[in-house]
């Protein structure tokens, strides 16, 4: 087999991770919490996919604030 193209699980693992973290960071900041919020562990071991952040599920209000904040950083 040859070389993963998206790297090794560890590094698609931090790659995953730092983007979750930053997308967190940049949630709260506008009062935004997503708890589903997390890594796709599929997507870590696939040779060909590339890393993937679950967003997951959440209520119809915070749904609403975060269609309000891309609304307003979109301005």
């Amino acid at each position: 087999m040859g070389s993963a193209r998206y790297g090794s699980v560890v590094e698609k693992t931090r790659a995953a991770e730092a983007a979750r973290d930053a997308l967190r960071e940049a949630l709260a900041a506008v009062d935004v919490v997503l708890p589903s919020l997390g890594v796709d562990p599929v997507s870590l071991t696939s040779e060909y996919l590339a890393p993937l952040v679950e967003l997951g599920c959440c209520r119809a209000d915070v749904a609403q604030k975060l269609a309000a904040a891309l609304r307003n950083g979109a301005l």
